[in-house]
């Protein structure tokens, strides 16, 4: 059950993160949008008092953010890790900064709606077979996919490459802010600074471990999720454990798989990354 919990947010993240990156751009800052979505999902909720409000306010301010990113990388053309190092800057900053007044407070979240799982659960495993299918058999997941392949051959065959990246990439932002208004709303039903915790950037590796595979990041998020349900339970039976390693191993990660990408061709095409990601596209 726990791990369950635990890996819901990472899910929805990492989806986002699957289809902003099929369509050849990255997006480093879901630290930040995490930490955004959970902040004001957290306050529409506690002041409404409807966890689905709190939801969609957290959704949108994912995609405020990312349209920032895609203004930036798209239209601008600028370096796609500065942007999104900069959102996760700009994110984690604003979240702490605006929160600060609701350090303590509670929220409504979401009930338990079957076996003590919530409907975002529900909600979470509809969304990675949706997108899965989405990807393999429609004719805009073939055309997000040709984007991110090739946009110079997409954009010759009358494909708009700049609709089709922007509309990715906020999409990508509002999966992300839901996902961190889960944090919030479910799991933990209050606000804490920086509560994320390097959520963003393991959600970052697991696209690249689910090899941009919707189904695949299904599995992974969960099974990262049991690995800190699991770590969570040893401490709180009093075991030590060099908890700084831990939390340094996400940031890790994240760098090593970005190198490996980055720096070996063959190795990203084995893994199914698109062909161009991170590059900036120019007709």
């Amino acid at each position: 059950m726990a791990s369950i919990t635990a890996g819901t947010s990472l899910l929805f993240a990492t989806l986002g993160e699957i289809i902003t990156e099929r369509s050849g751009i990255i997006n480093l800052g879901l630290e930040g949008i995490m930490l955004m979505g959970a902040m004001t999902g957290f306050v529409a909720s506690h002041y409404s008092g409807y966890p689905v409000v709190g939801l969609f306010v957290a959704a949108f301010t994912g995609m405020i953010l990312s349209c920032i990113h895609s203004l930036v990388v798209i239209t601008f053309k600028s370096n796609q890790i500065v942007s999104g190092l900069a959102l996760t800057i700009l994110g984690t900053g604003m979240s702490s900064f605006f929160g600060k007044r609701m350090i303590g407070k509670t929220a409504p979240g979401f009930s338990p709606l079957f076996l003590d799982f919530d409907v975002m659960v529900f909600i979470a495993f509809a969304a990675s077979i949706a997108l899965w299918f989405f990807l393999k058999y429609t004719r805009w997941g073939l055309n997000l996919n040709s984007v991110g392949q090739n946009p110079g051959a997409a954009d010759a065959t009358g494909i708009n490459v700049y609709k089709i990246r922007y509309t990715a990439v906020i999409f990508g932002g509002a999966m992300t802010g839901i996902g961190g208004a889960y944090l919030s709303l479910v799991y933990t039903q209050m606000w804490v600074e920086n509560m994320v915790s390097g959520r963003g950037w393991i959600a970052i590796a697991l696209v690249i471990f689910s090899t941009w595979n919707p189904l695949k990041a299904l599995l992974g998020a969960y099974l990262f999720g049991a690995v800190m349900a699991t770590i969570l339970r040893i401490q709180a039976v009093g075991i030590d454990l060099p908890i700084y390693i831990l939390s340094m191993a996400p940031y890790v990660v994240t760098i090593i798989t970005l190198i490996v990408i980055t720096a070996f061709g063959n190795i990203r095409k084995h893994i199914g990354a698109p062909e161009a990601l991170g590059k900036v596209f120019s007709r």
